[in-house]
């Protein structure tokens, strides 16, 4: 305390230099601590950590050394894992990541739809796709095996259950053993992989004209692996169907569905060798009817009038079927569309399959199983096929053909057939070959701004 009056402490005397009341004398830490130091370890050169105030009351001092998760990486089970994973050598290096690019697969043509961002091309599988198939379906890497006790006969495991009825699985065990592959050799080096499927139990199979065109050796390989030499018996360009024999019987025909009947959103189930891996089973539905494809193969253009679905299909899946729910053929998957080049685009699935009607498809095998041959619906016109519609513009007619007979005249614009609307050139085509030789179709005819209905009988070219 301080006296007022005399300015001095009465105390002093007493306390002196210990007097509790004064106030500390200031300290000043001259150890060195370096920019943003948490303070937790002293400098070297000026004290130790041992000295250090701080380290000696901080109690996460020392922690990583006890930390009980110091060293994990070289424990962890897991460590290393990608060296010793037992599926390592399956798969190999990752695949890169596709790239699209518009080409042409073995024997199939390529045509752009629309304004060159779609391409639809058939779907024969060249050399490539059995080279796929044999590294896909082979492994010759060592792998790592764990040998687990058989348990004993009689034990409480629950045997494995047929398929449902109807299912998937069901359609496709049923299915299976009526679709082959067929590999053609062209004498040359070169060929290619499709598919097709038995249609009478003494040895006819159904396929696509772009499968056997152009090949001099033919053989099917069955579902159960054996393989018979195959002969040509006939094909039909303009359809993209073909029709092999080999020489067994009591082979398991397919079942022929309707596919007039069908409705979009329709199960749809595909069958095939796709890149060469046959057996493959993929699943869907109708997602269009009545689409009018084109797709280049051997010979003349094919003109389809497809069913459309998303099933997944691929090159090697040509002349395999397409089933319903049921497991009766639809169709045959004959063509897939690609993003077109301006897109970088290359033949693969992307959603886009389609399938020749096996309405249409069992008429002509039926033909040439018959004579050797089959026939083509006409009405004896050449069309202008860049008309940008709509309707179908005549360009020529046929002498002694059923538009010449029927009053038809170059010029005149085909704007309906039986009453459905025709787009274009196209649209005109696979109308007319969905029909058959024969048949009476009503033709509306734009002429001079007018339109008339003209009636005339199909007439028919043989293939």
């Amino acid at each position: 305390m301080t006296d007022q009056t005399s300015g001095t402490d009465p105390y002093a005397s007493v306390y002196g230099a210990h007097d509790p009341y004064a106030p500390p004398e200031p300290q000043v830490d001259t150890r060195v601590y370096p920019p943003y130091s948490d303070g937790w370890q002293a400098q070297a050169t000026e004290t130790s950590a041992a000295d250090s105030p701080t380290a000696l009351t901080d109690p996460y001092a020392g922690y990583a050394a006890s930390d009980p998760y110091a060293g994990y990486a070289a424990s962890d089970p897991y460590a290393g894992y990608a060296a010793s994973d037992p599926y390592a050598a399956y798969y190999g290096t990752p695949a890169p990541v596709p790239t699209y690019e518009k080409k042409k697969s073995g024997k199939g043509g390529l045509i752009a739809l629309g304004a060159g961002a779609v391409a639809v091309t058939a779907l024969v599988a060249g050399a490539v796709g059995g080279a796929v198939g044999y590294t896909a379906a082979r492994v010759t890497s060592p792998t790592t095996t764990t040998t687990v006790a058989a348990p004993a006969i009689g034990s409480s495991l629950e045997p494995i259950s047929p398929p449902a009825a109807g299912s998937i699985a069901a359609v496709a065990a049923a299915v299976q053993p009526s679709v082959v592959q067929i590999n053609v050799r062209d004498g040359n080096g070169g060929g290619g992989t499709g598919s097709g499927f038995i249609i009478r139990d003494d040895g006819y199979i159904l396929t696509n004209n772009h499968v056997t065109a152009g090949g001099n050796n033919i053989t099917v390989t069955f579902s159960d692996g054996t393989t018979e030499d195959a002969k040509l018996i006939g094909s039909n360009a303009g359809y993209d169907l073909a029709v092999v024999k080999v020489n067994r019987t009591g082979l398991p025909a397919v079942t022929l569905g309707n596919s007039g009947e069908l409705e979009v959103g329709d199960t749809t189930i595909a069958i095939g060798s796709p890149l060469g891996l046959q057996g493959t089973v993929t699943s869907g539905i109708v997602s269009a009817l009545n689409r009018p494809v084109t797709a280049g193969g051997e010979g003349e253009m094919s003109f389809i009038n497809a069913i459309q679905t998303d099933a997944a299909i691929n090159p090697g899946n040509s002349g395999g079927p397409l089933v319903d729910g049921n497991g009766a053929v639809i169709g045959i998957n004959s063509a897939i569309a690609s993003m077109g080049q301006s897109f970088g685009g290359t033949a693969g699935s992307i959603g886009l399959g389609f399938a020749i009607p096996i309405d249409t498809a069992s008429r002509i095998a039926s033909e040439i199983i018959a004579t050797g041959s089959s026939s083509t619906p006409i009405i004896g016109v050449s069309l202008a096929m860049d008309f940008p519609g709509p309707g179908a513009e005549v360009t020529a007619l046929t002498e002694g053909g059923p538009a010449t007979a029927a009053g038809l005249r170059v010029g005149d614009v085909i704007t309906k057939l039986n009453g459905n609307l025709v787009m274009d050139a196209t649209d005109l085509i696979v109308d007319v070959r969905s029909l058959a030789p024969g048949d009476t179709v009503i033709v509306t005819v734009e002429r001079n701004g007018q339109e008339s209905d003209i009636e005339l009988v199909l007439g028919s070219m043989q293939n």
